[in-house]
């Protein structure tokens, strides 16, 4: 559900603090604990360490990101990959194929250099 819009976006006010008067890119990494707080565009250029309820991950806010929360971007689940035995078999044989052309490429660099 969105917010009013006569309420305004929810900002943080002590992240914006953090912020004032300094140089974006130079700056180090801002932690924070505010996942709900909406990127405004004063934050764009800045590297935000966003709390995932383990580890702060770093977030550099860019012009697409304008809007979105904090916390969208601070995954709170690890991921893992889908698939059993199936998967296996076609990873592997996708292996295979990148290690026979890497040799064919190999020995035609040789081939080449021979000549």
């Amino acid at each position: 559900m969105t917010r009013s819009l006569k309420k305004g976006p929810y900002v943080d006010e002590r992240l914006l603090k953090k912020i004032v008067g300094k140089e974006p890119l130079k700056t180090p990494m801002i932690k924070t604990w505010a996942r709900a707080c909406q990127i405004a565009p004063e934050m764009v250029g800045f590297t935000f360490g966003v709390h995932n309820g383990k580890v702060h991950v770093e977030v550099l806010v860019t012009e697409d990101m304008v809007g979105h929360r904090l916390g969208e971007f601070s995954l709170t689940r690890k991921f893992t990959k889908h698939g059993g035995k199936m998967q296996k078999e076609i990873e592997q044989k996708k292996k295979e194929a990148e290690i026979a052309s890497a040799q064919a490429a190999k020995s035609a660099t040789t081939d080449a250099k021979k000549k």
